[in-house]
């Protein structure tokens, strides 16, 4: 399942989240864990709600990887990888999300890219065995499938023009299913509740006790639960990319997994995270890996130019670089 991030790009740590003191005079929480998506995922909800909700919830869960996954034989997104050039018909779904995944790659004029799954397969940052720089011959192979207009959109009919461009909606995916969650949670009567997909953050209203939720982002490089700075969060997403979760390195130098379409390598700037404050959790997703690839200063730019959305870029100095309303 290649459903992550191509980047769950770092761990984010919840902070003195659950049964926490504040809590005491509310129904406790009911928390399960899964396994989606190729990371482990928490949903959390409060107020008494019985396990049936999270069930239902775990479902969705189901239904979104079996739609989504590049990796699970027959979903949308396979059906299009194995198409040969011929129309395929997806769900309505899908296709809204190809679009607005066309849409962050015809912003960033190709520097974030759907197609960029056949690069990412030849790195393999998720195998579990020894990892090595490819050959310049073999990045240079795919390199003229990696195309977002190889992608077309007809309604519900999607058409990859290149036999060999793959698609991956691994950047934005997660961030989607969780505001889906979000969504079922509402119309469960579910007032509040913490989703957590292996590092985007989404939460529904704050604790029951009207306090806001905290959320630790995690210190790049150091043990998981080393946070560098905290966030109150309240029915509002936080989503980070970084370079810090996949990677290797060989011969002194560190390779991640976020990499340029139009050269096939990781990108190289100063910068070791980004992490996206956010009402919607897809915009978040898709926002962080975008903000992470334009690096500070054109990430801070295209930021501070959509309201309601604030970051936080961290440097390689872990200096953290905060958007104006990004909250102290």
């Amino acid at each position: 399942m290649k459903l992550q991030k191509f980047s769950i790009l770092f761990f984010v740590f919840l902070f003195s989240l659950l049964f926490l003191g504040g809590c005491q005079n509310f129904a406790q929480p009911i928390s399960q864990t899964g396994f989606f998506f190729n990371t482990v995922i928490t949903l959390t909800v409060y107020e008494g709600k019985d396990s049936k909700t999270l069930e239902g919830a775990f479902d969705l869960c189901e239904k979104y990887e079996n739609m989504l996954s590049r990796t699970v034989e027959g979903s949308d997104i396979y059906r299009l990888n194995h198409s040969n050039g011929e129309p395929v018909t997806v769900s309505e779904e899908t296709s809204f999300l190809l679009g607005e995944a066309l849409s962050y790659a015809e912003m960033t004029e190709g520097r974030i890219d759907p197609t960029v799954a056949p690069l990412m397969d030849l790195w393999d940052f998720t195998s579990d065995s020894p990892k090595q720089v490819p050959s310049e011959d073999e990045i240079k192979a795919l390199l003229p499938h990696v195309n977002y207009q190889n992608i077309k959109i007809d309604g519900n009919t999607v058409t990859i023009t290149d036999t060999e461009t793959q698609v991956d909606l691994g950047f934005i995916a997660k961030g989607y299913i969780a505001d889906k969650l979000k969504e079922y949670f509402i119309s469960q009567n579910v007032a509040h509740a913490l989703i957590n997909l292996g590092g985007n953050v989404l939460t529904l209203g704050g604790k029951p006790d009207g306090s806001s939720f905290k959320v630790g982002i995690q210190t790049p490089f150091e043990s998981e639960g080393t946070p560098l700075y905290t966030v109150e969060v309240k029915d509002q997403s936080l989503v980070s990319s970084g370079n810090y979760e996949r990677y290797f390195e060989q011969d002194g130098a560190i390779y991640h997994h976020i990499l340029n379409p139009s050269t096939g390598y990781p990108y190289q700037n100063d910068l070791l995270e980004v992490t996206i404050l956010s009402s919607s959790s897809m915009q978040g997703d898709a926002l962080s890996t975008t903000c992470y690839a334009l690096g500070l200063e054109e990430g801070m730019e295209l930021i501070e130019s959509i309201p309601d959305v604030e970051a936080a870029f961290v440097t390689k100095d872990y200096v953290v670089h905060k958007s104006s309303g990004f909250p102290d």
